[in-house]
């Protein structure tokens, strides 16, 4: 049964492809609670209140939430493809795309329009974005053929 399940995984060796593959099952369900529910998507954009959010946040509304995730699963489906061919050029720097655009986004929802704040619910986007993308950028060499 788990061989089964583990011949699903990408084949490459390494952790990346598994981290690509795991990042992306993460943000899928992201986007399935983005539809469902705006707590989640208002844990990140809540710049004035604290964790939890207010019952009405501010910054989100359902059609933000929804557009949020449908962002998130794109992004999920790149990472998936970048996972299961990172050893083509083009597919490991749209990868590496996902992540850097991700960056940007809530760095400039947090220092420019002041969206969001500085705390555990930003935290997580961050850390897997510039660790992926360091990840990425440090590992080219060893995955990238031609």
């Amino acid at each position: 049964m788990a061989s089964a399940i583990l011949s699903y995984l990408p084949q490459t060796e390494g952790l990346l492809p598994k981290w690509l593959f795991l990042v992306a099952v993460i943000s899928i369900g992201n986007s399935v609670q983005s539809y469902t529910t705006l707590y989640y998507t208002s844990r990140i954009y809540n710049p004035t209140s604290s964790d939890p959010p207010l019952k009405t946040p501010a910054h989100v509304t359902a059609l933000s939430s929804r557009t949020f995730g449908t962002w998130t699963v794109l992004t999920a489906l790149v990472r998936l493809y970048a996972a299961y061919n990172i050893t083509h050029p083009a597919f490991y720097q749209l990868g590496m795309w996902t992540f850097g655009v991700a960056f940007a986004h809530f760095v400039s929802e947090w220092l420019v329009f002041g969206t969001t704040r500085l705390g555990k619910p930003l935290a997580g986007p961050l850390v897997v974005s510039t660790t992926s993308l360091a990840w990425m950028a440090l590992q080219w060499g060893n995955y990238v053929k031609g």
